[in-house]
């Protein structure tokens, strides 16, 4: 969690949401305080036209003086020019503090999800994250941009407009303000129904990126199964879902202001049929009547926006709530007090009595991944882990690149458990290379040079030369700075395979973690991998997961995993020797 969401955590809901909004505002103080002088600056000269106007008529047209007319009209006009100045700095500096605060909002959770753990994004699909990035957000600052300057500027001026009101006639003043119950009493219909619609409004556009995310990611397997008939049929339910929630928020809006529009109607009516009579029988000037009328819009639309502005924070509220949820996540995995950078590691690695659970290891019969696991790694020492599937083999190896920590037990690297070690200087001495290389949009060299990007040009094109890379790159009309396009669709299953290898022996690990990471690439390439694995694997601690017999009998221990627990252990013909359950994977393997 972000230091600044922590601070106001354990604080009452809407406190603690207001307060952190505040704090997101802190760091533009002086332009807040600017756009607070031009918003008064704005209000106070926008209530100027209406008594201008009344003037105009009982001081200028009605007493036949030109000289008054002529100073009225050039005090209306000032009054237009300091109101159009004071209005375009306060939209100047509302959108620059908008766009400023939506940048850091963005950068804050955009923070907060890097340092989440892997079990997190396990956890949450991608495309409810990315909402809360775009929907979420831009919602949110809807309300912090234009909302708070909205409540401020409409109460002023509302308030301003009360006080001319009374002190032009408070008997037409208080016909005006007879209709205000109603008002009040219709926007807290409209706020009780809002409240839940808005919400699922939120909910909905969610699933709809989620959907369209995941649909997008996957399109290959969509069309190899040719169900693209079935995604478009989700889509459209989610669509239909989404635009019932929203038709819920047009239904309220359109019986709503309607409303509030009747109400000023009648209450501008009353004005004119009462503020008419008296000026026909001559107790009130006919300007006062018409300054009244100019102030009843002024009077009117600040309660119309103020209740509109309620939709606007209603939706910048059901934001938060998710916006928080995401910031109130805690990682999984966090550096301890006192933790540090290991410094060049030998790359010994030790389980002691490890078990792991991806559930918390708290239920009444927890399904543990591994259980108990004993075992010591060697420096330079290349360990094969072999089982069926789901016998803890990548289980072992997020344990050891601590994505996870285990429920009971310990993982060492040089003789200290991981969690005394910063992840991150830890994990810049591991090496990882996944079953399906993932790659980044960019060239080929800018993907070998992921883990180092000060890698020079020759060191890039040396490492692509250790995995038997460079012939395939060679081929290629731009070479090294081929664009491979996003998650290298430009380059085949193997090509991106070597390319992350390549990325791999640049960074230069002290730990090597293969999971099975030659079981999706063609004969020709794998030969190519083999090739290099030698180079690759000396002198480095090395976890291989596979189930290749070529990869497996170049290690030098093989570890046998069934269910989550250490059967066997030995070399290749050791366990063959046993008779045991390595031997009859082997049979299954060979036929």
């Amino acid at each position: 969690m972000s230091r600044e969401n922590r601070r106001f955590r354990g604080e009452p809901g809407r406190a603690r949401k207001v307060r952190w909004v505040l704090g997101l505002l802190g760091p533009y103080r002086l332009r807040i305080v600017a756009t607070f002088f031009a918003v008064v600056a704005a209000s106070l000269t926008s209530l100027a036209p209406p008594y201008l106007a009344g003037q105009a008529i009982d001081s200028g047209i009605l007493a036949d003086d030109e000289a008054a007319l002529a100073r009225i009209v050039l005090a209306f006009a000032l009054v237009t020019v300091a109101f159009a100045l004071a209005s375009y700095a306060q939209a100047y500096l509302v959108g620059w503090i908008g766009t400023r605060v939506l940048q850091d909002l963005r950068e804050q959770v955009f923070r907060h999800l890097q340092k989440m753990s892997i079990g997190f994004f396990t956890r949450n699909r991608p495309g409810a994250l990315i909402s809360r990035m775009t929907n979420d957000i831009e919602a949110l600052n809807q309300l912090i941009s234009q909302g708070i300057v909205t409540l401020f500027s409409n109460l002023l001026t509302l308030v301003g407009v009360v006080v001319i009101l009374l002190l032009l006639d408070w008997r037409l003043a208080l016909i005006t303000f007879a209709v205000l119950p109603l008002l009040f009493l219709t926007g807290m219909v409209f706020r009780t129904f809002s409240a839940g619609a808005f919400r699922e409004t939120r909910e909905r556009i969610s699933a709809i990126t989620s959907h369209l995310q995941e649909t997008i990611s996957g399109v290959r397997v969509v069309r190899s199964f040719g169900q693209e008939e079935r995604h478009m049929a989700r889509m459209e339910e989610l669509n239909q879902a989404n635009r019932e929630a929203n038709m819920r928020t047009v239904y309220l809006n359109a019986s709503y202001f309607p409303a509030t529009e009747l109400l000023t109607a009648l209450g501008t009516s009353a004005i004119l049929l009462f503020g008419g009579y008296q000026a026909i029988n001559g107790q009130i000037m006919i300007g006062v009547v018409v300054a009244f009328i100019g102030y009843l819009q002024l009077f009117f639309d600040p309660i119309q926006q103020l209740a509109q502005l309620y939709a606007t924070y209603q939706q910048g509220m059901a934001a938060l709530d998710k916006i928080f949820i995401l910031l109130d996540t805690e990682p999984d995995v966090v550096d301890l007090p006192g933790s540090a950078d290991p410094g060049p590691l030998e790359g010994r690695i030790e389980f002691d009595r490890v078990s792991f659970s991806y559930g918390d290891g708290n239920e009444p019969e927890p399904t543990w991944a591994v259980r108990e696991i004993e075992l010591e790694i060697e420096p330079g020492q290349t360990v094969a882990l072999v089982g069926s599937t789901g016998a803890g083999k990548s289980t072992m190896a997020k344990l050891i690149t601590r994505f996870y920590d285990p429920q009971h037990g310990r993982v060492l690297v040089d003789g200290r458990p991981l969690t005394e070690y910063h992840q991150r200087s830890l994990r810049a001495q591991m090496g990882i290379v996944p079953q399906e290389g993932f790659l980044f949009s960019g060239t080929i060299g800018e993907n070998i040079s992921f883990g180092r990007p000060d890698a020079s040009a020759d060191e890039i094109a040396a490492a692509a030369d250790a995995v038997g890379a460079r012939p395939f790159i060679e081929r290629l009309p731009d070479g090294i700075e081929t664009e491979v396009g996003e998650r290298g669709v430009k380059l085949s299953a193997g090509q991106r395979q070597l390319v992350s290898f390549a990325r791999v022996i640049l960074a230069s690990p002290r730990i090597m973690i293969l999971d099975e990471a030659t079981s999706s690439v063609d004969v020709q390439t794998e030969r190519t991998i083999e090739a290099a694995l030698d180079r690759l694997l000396s002198e480095r601690t090395s976890v291989v997961i596979a189930h290749r017999l070529s990869t497996i009998q170049r290690a030098d221990r093989i570890v046998v995993l069934d269910h989550g627990r250490i059967v066997e252990t030995g070399s290749h013909d050791e366990l063959l020797a046993g008779n045991g359950y390595y031997e009859r994977l082997y049979s299954a393997w060979t036929g």
